[in-house]
């Protein structure tokens, strides 16, 4: 399968949400046994916390991904993103413009974008200038079980129409992660299946070895 790819930065195998911990050197822990497991994009997530707690946390995670020549990205908000120097941002759908997140982090950011069950989507955020795609949950979530639910075969149809990126999310585990991998997401976001059961380097390391080191690399872009 072959795809053009747009946007500095990379794409591909495991891309980690962080869990949302109020201790940051907790936080650190866990998201440093992941680095040490090969894990390189991740996602910080944290909804729930006060605006000086996501800051000082997105700062330590940014410095501690850097060390390893990782991403990071944020979910919601570009302002955070953009304060914090981040990679990026995740937006879903009640998160904000594509176009107020490009104008805001200029033309190297990486905007991903929350597509659910809709292909549709996906191919209007494509057209205002998105750089990765999320589709799911594909499986029962645990972290939001009143997801929509996408099929599976939404991800060869998206890798077939959509030039950039492909993200699965929801559901996702060892036991299952090779279906979507197979059928044409270039990236499985976990959450619950790296952090939420301990050994995150042992799980890191089974996750990033589905991939057996190829990925996606996304043309540097502006």
């Amino acid at each position: 399968m072959t795809k053009k790819r747009m946007k500095s930065g990379v794409i591909r195998g495991v891309y980690a949400i962080t869990p949302e911990i109020p201790d940051t050197a907790f936080l650190l822990e866990q998201v440093g046994a992941a680095l040490n497991g090969g894990v390189k994009l991740f996602q910080y997530r944290n909804k729930a916390a006060p605006a000086a707690l996501r800051r000082a946390q997105c700062d330590a995670l940014l410095a501690a991904v850097r060390r390893f020549d990782g991403t990071l990205i944020v979910n919601d908000d570009y302002r955070l993103a953009l304060d914090a120097g981040a990679d990026g941002v995740h937006l879903g759908k009640d998160d904000g413009r594509v176009e107020d997140a490009r104008a805001a982090l200029g033309p190297r950011a990486i905007i991903g974008v929350s597509c659910y069950n809709s292909l549709d989507r996906a191919i209007a955020l494509q057209s205002a200038g998105a750089d990765y795609v999320a589709f799911g949950s594909f499986f029962p979530s645990v972290t939001k079980p009143d997801a929509v639910k996408a099929p599976l075969e939404l991800l060869s149809l998206a890798a077939a129409q959509l030039d950039l990126p492909v993200v699965a999310i929801g559901g996702i585990d060892i036991s299952n992660a090779g279906q979507l991998v197979d059928s044409g997401a270039d990236s499985i976001a976990v959450l619950s299946s790296l952090f939420g059961e301990g050994e995150v380097e042992t799980r890191a390391r089974a996750l990033t070895g589905m991939f057996n080191g190829q990925g996606v690399q996304i043309r540097q872009r502006g």
